[in-house]
């Protein structure tokens, strides 16, 4: 049986690029990458993988994010994208449903699992070889060491002669107080069974003039995001806007019929930079409790495909508080189908008072609003030049936050009908 694609010979430098070379070759147990936007982290790691089970016969993949729906346009995007920059589509079968890839000469899988389901991740066997590799994506987002250490668990057993067991991380390091730092960076337990990279966007050299402009524009603008954005280094999170908040699994359905919860949407635009941002809630004003139970977070959208992915969610009818500086969108969403769409009132003091407000609430967030938690944890107030705290919040990574203020301004003044009062 012939194992391996014959043809050409490539050379990888000019495929994979510079900046991984220790990393590409690590056999470790833990190979941990945190780095910037546009590292070429997760490109990377993709490239390697698809080598890596050519190279080993007898090996499978598991690659794993916090929620299942994030994968398809994350790593499995990403590793077709390395087979056919490799020019190797003949030799793998994939498919979408469910979400797997084949090495078609042996058999060997490459598997895709989420968190939400901890069971199936739990109970993984594959027919050919042995499960032997994970890949954890955007492990920032498991809030929970617990969570990991069911992972750990799931790559075990005895190892093919020449074969080895390998658990990969790729993150963005938001948050300098995540179990990920102490665990892998700080005191690791055995140093010698760990291999951490730093990386930033300086190691792409298939970035555009106007990718490194950005980033230089970032680097004046807004020092504190091209810390963590630009070069990778842990965010320093002090001062956090919203304290009392929690992840935690809900019913929506049993939190919906609870007497007085009013359900409640916000929309924040974005498009090439920024993502446009769907917030969805229910609010228990007597319980003072906001629960989040979905988001929509993306890139590149327009108009149409915004309205199609909130038709998606079955959302077209729902109220929904977008804003008010985009009236354009507004009005070309209401004409796609969104009719209860509305722009948000705003005006003085409304980004103070909105946060005033909903600092009385505790805020209970499920664990697939992943994009959601980030924000939180890193939504801080802003300081000045000689670190003194000001009373307004970071203008940064905030497009959730800004959401969920538009959603429940109803909430907190009453929409008036000025000339009921004349």
């Amino acid at each position: 049986m012939r194992t391996k694609p014959a043809g050409r010979r490539i050379y990888l430098p000019d495929i994979v690029g510079k900046g991984y070379g220790r990393y590409w070759n690590c056999k470790t147990n833990y190979r941990v990458c945190k780095g910037s936007r546009a590292s070429k982290k997760s490109k990377t790691t993709a490239l390697n993988f698809i080598c890596r089970i050519i190279e080993y016969p007898q090996s499978n993949l598991l690659v794993v994010r916090k929620t299942f729906r994030s994968l398809k346009d994350s790593c499995f995007t990403e590793l077709k994208w390395a087979i056919h920059r490799l020019e190797l589509d003949q030799w793998f079968d994939i498919k979408e449903s469910p979400l797997e890839m084949t090495y078609t000469p042996t058999g060997q899988k490459i598997l895709f699992r989420g968190l939400d389901d901890p069971l199936k991740v739990a109970s993984i066997t594959v027919e050919h070889g042995v499960l032997c590799w994970l890949w954890i994506e955007e492990a920032y987002e498991i809030s929970n060491k617990a969570d990991f250490d069911t992972l750990n668990e799931s790559i075990r057993g005895e190892m093919p002669e020449g074969l080895f067991r390998q658990i990969t991380l790729t993150f963005n390091p938001w948050n300098e107080r995540h179990w990920l730092k102490k665990r892998f960076f700080d005191n690791p337990p055995d140093p010698e069974d760990v291999f951490t990279l730093t990386t930033d966007y300086r190691c792409n050299e298939w970035l555009s003039d106007d990718d490194l402009k950005l980033f230089e524009t970032m680097k004046i603008e807004n020092p504190r995001r091209y810390a963590v954005a630009g070069l990778g280094d842990w965010g320093i999170v002090d001062g956090v806007v919203y304290e009392k908040f929690e992840e935690r699994a809900f019913d929506f359905d049993a939190v919906r019929r609870q007497p007085g919860v009013k359900s409640a949407f916000g929309l924040d635009f974005g498009y090439t930079n920024d993502p446009s941002a769907l917030f969805c809630g229910l609010v228990n004003a007597s319980e003072k409790t906001i629960y989040v139970f979905d988001e929509l977070y993306e890139r590149g959208l327009t108009n149409i495909m915004l309205y199609n992915r909130i038709k998606e969610k079955g959302l077209a009818k729902e109220r929904i508080t977008a804003d008010s500086a985009a009236p354009k969108d507004i009005d070309e969403l209401k004409a796609l189908g969104l009719t209860r769409i509305r722009g948000a009132r705003k005006g003085k003091d409304s980004v103070a008072n909105g946060i005033q407000y909903i600092q009385n609430y505790t805020i209970v967030i499920h664990p697939q609003c992943v994009n959601f938690l980030r924000e939180i944890a890193n939504y801080t107030w802003a300081v000045d030049k000689t670190g003194t705290r000001l009373n307004v919040p970071i203008d940064d990574e905030n497009h959730l936050m800004d959401a969920m203020r538009y959603a429940v301004e109803d909430m907190i003044t009453p929409v008036w009908d000025v000339r009921k009062l004349l």
